[in-house]
């Protein structure tokens, strides 16, 4: 009689084979780190003698579920941020936070945690994107899971490369390193399109190809993501990525929530892996990605939880379940989606996604033993019934947890045991994560209270001059033209002119000691200047006043940057009490006046019950004995173009809203 590690028996076996065998009061043999035997119980008992026999009676024995698209290490940044748009929640939150904490202790300690959820919950294979993967190999390794993991390359500085050649470098290394491991598949991962260029994927694709290991990137998210890419590169993010040669090797496209009808059917043709992620999907409101659509074309097709930062969590359970309600829910047709194709999503479906269908996603001899026990025992999954063939799919996917996960063994092995962890020490792993969030929570705390450090963490914000020397006045159209003309000569010298319209959005706060910021869209006239329109963020600390007989010296630290964002992203991410618009046609001279040089604005606005015109004059500089000599001038200019003192305004525009 042969002789095996494992008899699983009893159990309802629930093989997800191709045929979608069950068996009822079934076993499950295993030997070294594979199936050799999948049947009755009585017979399986009778064949083999058993070195570990468990009894499964009550139980549920399936596949390890798989989880195809994860940033496994992000467990440490759950409950960060919510409720944002994708844009503010990734820009203003994720990247800041990476950047600043994001290390190789940073990255094990959130993939042990991440590792210790999964297995608790029954998922024996993940796909991870992140950086310093080979930390997340190496955890992994140690917890006894399978996994494919993806080192993350972006043309930006990332927290551990400074450039795409040091990421790909880094990236090389890990495979060359990892390749032959039996778990544990190591690649690349091109972030997305548009954090990427064709060099990036071109050379991603080409290590792919030397070493036959499978892409891993993000396509087609957010239905802006398609809208911006068509307009840039004429192609949807997967049409992109195919044209790129990403398609050329096996590749796994996370989330394809906006997969156009030519999408799906070059992802079916290019057999791509597509892994939405229900739950990070309707969180961050990027929508539901097209389940019928992908399976109806025989698109390779899996589920993911994504990172726990945008999900909170890394049950496959609850993948399972929304992926069988919401093709339900927004068809209108409740056999959409059957339980057993839902459930097939987290294990043969999800195999074929990520390319191991040969290997795992199904209980049948000759594969690897990735195996779970789930007990059928609870109170909210009594009764249960067999009288269907596919009745117990609907226990799996209806009402069955996470938590109802009992034993797990991934390659053979027994990674938890009547729901012990047997590989990986929980309290060690909450004590190091509490204490990796603890400086995180923080540094955020800080930052929402200082603007400067929430502008700094989300680009380069330069310091330009602190002084700033302004002097205001009311005008009337005549002096218009009194003005212009006395600028055209003696004692000024004419330097240039020019025209604008400028539209300006003033995030303003109740607490004025947080200072204002001004997102300003500048759009230039009778000018060939190809940056046109430009926008500008500037943010100003609150003023010291000194005032002279005429002008005003502003003493405040002012910070201006481009604007790589919308407005509706900075008012977001700021969160300002109040938010003013002004809109203004500038007609903006430069002018030299006893050797230093100044800006004289004619401004009328369009918005506001004063529309002015007003008259302007600026400059700035960084010291305060130069400053103080600009405020003199400024008096004897307001002379020479006869405007009285008694028509001063000692307020920005924005003040007088």
């Amino acid at each position: 009689m042969p002789h095996i590690d494992l008899l699983l028996c009893h159990a309802t076996v629930v093989t997800m084979d191709k045929n979608g065998t069950i068996v009822h009061d079934g076993a499950v043999a295993v030997h070294n780190d594979v199936i050799v035997a999948v049947g009755d119980s009585t017979q399986l008992s009778h064949a083999y003698t058993a070195t570990t026999v468990i009894d499964c009676e009550n139980c549920a024995v399936i596949p390890g579920l798989i989880n195809a698209h994860a940033h496994v290490p992000m467990s440490l940044l759950r409950g960060i941020a919510a409720d944002l748009q994708l844009d503010v929640w990734l820009f203003g939150y994720m990247f800041p936070v990476e950047g600043r904490f994001v290390t190789p202790h940073f990255v094990r300690t959130g993939t042990l945690l991440s590792c210790a959820e999964m297995i608790r919950g029954g998922t024996t294979t993940f796909v991870d994107m992140y950086f310093y993967e080979e930390e997340v190999a190496k955890a992994t390794d140690e917890a006894g899971m399978r996994a494919v993991c993806g080192q993350s390359v972006m043309r930006l500085p990332s927290p551990d490369a400074a450039s795409f050649d040091e990421g790909l470098e880094r990236a090389t290394r890990f495979i060359d390193t990892w390749h032959t491991h039996p778990r544990i598949t190591p690649t690349i991962a091109p972030h997305a399109p548009y954090t990427c260029t064709d060099e990036i994927y071109a050379q991603a694709v080409a290590l792919c190809a030397k070493y036959g290991v499978p892409l891993v990137t993000h396509l087609s998210e957010t239905a802006r993501e398609v809208d911006e890419s068509q307009t840039q590169r004429q192609d949807t993010p997967i049409g992109y990525a195919n044209r790129v040669g990403a398609f050329s090797v096996p590749c796994i496209a996370a989330h394809c929530v906006h997969a156009t009808p030519e999408d799906i059917k070059l992802l079916a043709a290019m057999g791509v892996g597509v892994a939405p992620c229900p739950t990070s999907n309707l969180k961050l409101a990027s929508g539901v990605a097209p389940y019928l659509q992908f399976l109806q074309a025989g698109v390779r097709t899996g589920l993911g939880t994504d990172g726990p930062a945008s999900n909170d969590d890394q049950d496959m359970f609850s993948e399972i379940h929304l992926a069988a309600l919401l093709p339900k829910g927004l068809s209108g047709n409740p056999t959409a989606m059957p339980a057993r194709t839902a459930f097939a999503l987290a294990t043969s479906s999800g195999a074929r996604a990520i390319h191991q269908e040969d290997r795992i996603g199904s209980l049948e001899v000759g594969k690897q033993a990735d195996i779970v026990v789930v007990s059928l025992d609870g109170l909210h999954s009594t009764p249960h019934y067999s009288y269907a063939p596919d009745a117990i799919y609907n226990h799996l996917v209806y009402t069955s947890h996470a938590s109802d996960v009992r034993d797990v063994i991934v390659a053979g092995k027994m990674l938890l045991r009547n729901q012990q962890l047997l590989t990986l020490d929980e309290h060690a792993i909450r004590r190091d994560a509490r204490a990796i969030a603890s400086e995180i929570n923080t540094f955020l705390a800080n930052r929402e209270e200082n603007l400067i450090d929430k502008v700094l963490a989300i680009g380069t914000m330069a310091a330009s001059e602190i002084f700033e020397v302004q002097v205001k006045a009311q005008i009337s159209s005549v002096d218009v033209r009194t003005i212009l003309g006395r600028l055209n000569q003696a004692p000024f010298t004419f330097l240039r002119q020019n025209s604008r319209t400028q539209y300006d959005t003033y995030f303003v706060w109740n607490d004025p000691s947080y200072g204002r910021i001004r997102f300003r869209e500048d759009v230039r006239h009778n000018t060939t200047d190809k940056t046109s329109p430009y926008y500008t963020l500037t943010l100003t600390e609150p003023a010291v006043e000194i005032e002279h007989t005429a002008a005003i010296q502003i003493s405040r630290a002012r910070y201006t940057a481009q604007a790589n964002h919308s407005e509706r992203f900075y008012r977001e991410y700021f969160q300002p009490n109040r938010v003013i618009t002004i809109t203004k046609e500038r007609l903006r001279t430069h002018v030299s006046y006893q050797e230093m040089d100044f800006a004289v604005n004619i401004d009328t606005l369009t918005t506001g019950a004063n529309a002015g015109p007003f008259l302007e004059i600026k400059s700035r500089t960084w010291s305060r004995r130069d400053a103080a000599r600009k405020a003199q001038l400024m008096s004897e200019i307001l002379a020479v173009l006869g405007i009285d003192q008694s028509r001063l305004i000692k307020q920005e525009y924005v003040e007088q809203v």
